[in-house]
């Protein structure tokens, strides 16, 4: 399986944005903005094709735009909880912006459906690269900020009693969560990024509410399902995006399972020596 280059490329991105999306995610969760997440692939997907009609890279013109909405999205910061239905039809209308871009580029079904889907397997050895670098980029700027965001992610009124600028703090996060969705995208598509940035890190919220063990443990299932994704992508010859997302819904349907009957353990073990 390692004999061959594309998969080499493909597990070397698979675990560079694993990582970048366990941690990105685990915050993203944690604030309560995964849907504001989502809504960026969907903005993304219009960004790429947009870049695909003007002759530069999806990937370029996917960041350059995720990023702009994503600078729009912490501007709105705690307000943006209550839009749902705005994010939504921006959403839609993305798709169906990035459907005519793609239309008036090519009417091959197959631009769309890497787009859409993601096509791990394409990623070549320069691309690995540009993925690696943009990664770094952003773990190091979540580090910087990673201490004042937990606070204003746990304790708002009280982090923003203490001086902190909780509008440029949103900002400043959902840029980051703009550049990992365009990573994301790059091995899973922009209807799939949920299953990648969410997933893990809701899976690892269920199982600890410890902050240490759960960044790791978001990170462990992200790698997790991307690797053992493409193994079994490999051996069934199934598309990677399909493995990634069920491994995904799986593992947090067991943590899910486990909670629940935790749960019920303890209100039986309550009911039964009260006191």
């Amino acid at each position: 399986m390692f004999t061959y280059d594309f998969m080499q490329n493909a597990f070397a991105a698979g675990g560079i944005v694993g990582v970048l999306c366990g941690l990105v995610g685990y915050f993203l969760v944690l604030r309560a903005q995964t849907f504001a997440g989502h809504a960026l692939s969907h903005v993304g997907f219009a960004g790429a094709t947009g870049g695909v009609l003007i002759g530069v890279s999806p990937l370029w013109g996917l960041i350059a735009m995720t990023l702009l909405a994503a600078v729009g999205m912490g501007i709105l910061g705690e307000r943006l909880h209550q839009r749902d239905v705005a994010i939504g039809m921006v959403l839609s209308v993305s798709l169906g912006l990035g459907l005519l871009f793609l239309n008036f580029f090519t009417a091959s079904a197959a631009q769309a459906t890497a787009l859409l889907f993601g096509n791990i397997l394409a990623i070549d050895a320069a691309t690995v690269w540009l993925l690696l670098l943009i990664a770094i980029a952003a773990i190091a700027a979540l580090a910087v900020i990673a201490r004042p965001l937990l606070f204003a992610s746990l304790q708002p009124e009280l982090a923003e009693a203490k001086g902190v600028n909780l509008r440029l703090l949103s900002v400043l996060f959902m840029a980051i969560v703009a550049f990992a969705v365009a990573e994301c995208a790059q091995i899973i598509g922009v209807l799939l990024v949920f299953a990648l940035m969410v997933g893990p890190a809701a899976t690892a919220l269920r199982l600890t509410t410890r902050f240490w063990s759960g960044i790791v443990l978001a990170v462990a299932l992200a790698l997790g399902q991307a690797w053992l994704g493409l193994v079994l992508a490999f051996v069934t010859d199934w598309p990677t995006s399909f493995w990634i997302t069920t491994l995904g819904g799986a593992a947090y349907l067991v943590a899910a399972t486990h909670g629940s009957l935790r749960l019920l353990t303890q209100a039986a073990t309550d009911s039964l020596f009260p006191g």
